[in-house]
C-alpha cells in the first residue's frame, strides 16, 4: 500500500462527501435540533475536517479514526450535519479493515461498549423509550461498519489464503514434475550406459587389436567379436527407443533383462575375453530355483550391477578370473563382482566413472548400499563391487 498519497477511491470518496454534505447545509437540512451553543457555518468545520481525514482512511487508518471521533463529538455542539456523522462511520469501517490485526479486534468491542453505555446514560438522563432510538443511531453509525468492515477483513484474508495454498499446490506440483523429469532422465541414462557401453568397450577394444595385429585370424575373430556385439548393441538400443517411444505409463519395459540371463550375460563376457565365474548360492538347500523368488527392480538392479562391472573389468581388469557371486539371506540380496588389479596387457577402453556412479544410484534407488575400491585377498590385489539390494518380504520366497 502506498503511504505517500491518497488512494484514488478515498480522494473520491472525501469529494462525494464533503459536496453532499455542503449541499445539505445549503438547504438548511440539520441533524440536531434544539439550542446548540454554535449555529450557522460552525457546522462546517467538523464536516471539513472529517472530509480531510477520509484522504488518510487507509494511509493511517486508527489516527484518522481518533481524530474522527473528535470531529463527530465537535458536530453535536453545532447544528449537525448528516454527512459528518456518514464518514465517522466509514473511517470506523476502514479502521477494521485497513488497520492493524490488533485494531480489528478492538474496534468492535469498544464500538459495542460505547453504544450500550450510551443508551444507559440516555435512558437515565432522558427517562423515556426514545432514548432508545439514540441508542440504534449510534450502532449504525459505530457498532455496524465495525461488524462490516471486520466481515471483510476476514472475507479478504479467507481469498489471499486460498490464493497462498493455490499457488503452493501450483508450485509443489511444477517440483514434482521437475524431479519426475529429472528421476526420469537418470533412469534413462543408467539403461542407455549400462545396455551400450559393454557392448562399445569390447568394440574398441578388439577394434585396437585387430589393427595393431597383423594376422588375419586374429583380424577375423575380432571382427567376428565386433559384429556379435554390435548386432547385440543395436537389438539393446531398439529396445531402448521402443521404450521411449510408448506411452502406456509402465515405468520398466516388460522384457526387462533379469537374473536368469545372467548365463547369456557371462557367456558374451567370455567371449570377449574375460575368465569368468558364477558363484550363485541363492538357490535353497532344497527345493528347485523357481523357489528363488525377486521383485523386477531388484531382479534388473542386480544384473545392470553385473553388466557394469564386467564392462568395468573388460576396460581396466589385469588379467586373471573375474568372479561374480550371489546371495540371498532372508530380505537381502547380495551381488558381488572381483576382478584382479595390476599391469593391464593390451589395448584398453577409456572410462568416464559414471558407471559406478550408476551402480551406485540404482542400489540407493532400493534403498540398498553399494561399495567400490581395490583390496587385498588371498587372489592377491582385487577390485571389489558389492550391492547389496533389500527384498520386500511379500515378494520373497
Amino acid at each position: 500500500m502506498n503511504r505517500a498519497r491518497p488512494h484514488p477511491h478515498d480522494v473520491l470518496i472525501a469529494g462525494a462527501s464533503l459536496a453532499c454534505g455542503l449541499i445539505f447545509w445549503g438547504l438548511g437540512l440539520t441533524m440536531n435540533q434544539g439550542t446548540r451553543l454554535l449555529h450557522g457555518a460552525w457546522v462546517l468545520l467538523p464536516l471539513c475536517a472529517i472530509a480531510v481525514l477520509e484522504l488518510g482512511r487507509r494511509m493511517y487508518p486508527r489516527t484518522a479514526l481518533l481524530l474522527g471521533t473528535v470531529c463527530l463529538v465537535a458536530d453535536q455542539f453545532t447544528d449537525g450535519n448528516l454527512l459528518t456523522a456518514v464518514m465517522f462511520a466509514d473511517l470506523v469501517y476502514a479502521a477494521v479493515l485497513y488497520g492493524t490485526d490488533a485494531s480489528a479486534r478492538r474496534i468492535p468491542v469498544v464500538t459495542g461498549v460505547v453504544t450500550a453505555l450510551s443508551t444507559i446514560a440516555f435512558l437515565i438522563a432522558f427517562r423515556q423509550a426514545e432514548a432508545l432510538l439514540v441508542g440504534a443511531v449510534i450502532a449504525l453509525i459505530t457498532v455496524t461498519p465495525a461488524i462490516t468492515g471486520s466481515a471483510v477483513r476476514n472475507h479478504r484474508k479467507a481469498a489471499e489464503a486460498a490464493e497462498l495454498r493455490a499457488e503452493q499446490t501450483a508450485l509443489l506440483a511444477e517440483m514434482d514434475r521437475t524431479q519426475a523429469v529429472t528421476a526420469e532422465r537418470a533412469r534413462m541414462a543408467r539403461e542407455l550406459h549400462d545396455m551400450v557401453a559393454n557392448h562399445l568397450s569390447a568394440i574398441a577394444i578388439h577394434s585396437t587389436a585387430a589393427l595393431s595385429l597383423d594376422d588375419p585370424k586374429t583380424t577375423r575373430d575380432a571382427l567376428a567379436v565386433i559384429r556379435e556385439n554390435s548386432v547385440e548393441g543395436l537389438a539393446e538400443m531398439r529396445r531402448l527407443i521402443g521404450i521411449l517411444r510408448d506411452d502406456s505409463g509402465d515405468l520398466e519395459p516388460a522384457a526387462a533383462p533379469t537374473l536368469d540371463g545372467l548365463g547369456t550375460l557371462l557367456e558374451q563376457a567370455r567371449t570377449n575375453g574375460l575368465d569368468v565365474t558364477l558363484d550363485d548360492t541363492r538357490v535353497p538347500p532344497e527345493g528347485p530355483r523357481a523357489a528363488v523368488s525377486l521383485p523386477a527392480p531388484v531382479e534388473l538392479a542386480a544384473y545392470r550391477i553385473v553388466q557394469e562391472s564386467l564392462t568395468n573389468a573388460l576396460k581396466h581388469a589385469a588379467r586373471g578370473e573375474v568372479r561374480v557371486r550371489l546371495a540371498q539371506a532372508e530380505a537381502l540380496l547380495t551381488v558381488e563382482v572381483t576382478s584382479p588389479v595390476g599391469a593391464v596387457d593390451g589395448p584398453r577402453a577409456p572410462g568416464s566413472g559414471a558407471g559406478l556412479v550408476g551402480m551406485r544410484e540404482r542400489a540407493a534407488l532400493l534403498g540398498g548400499t553399494f561399495s567400490a575400491g581395490p583390496e587385498d585377498s588371498a587372489y592377491g590385489k582385487i577390485w571389489r563391487v558389492r550391492a547389496e539390494l533389500p527384498v520386500p518380504e511379500r515378494e520373497s520366497a
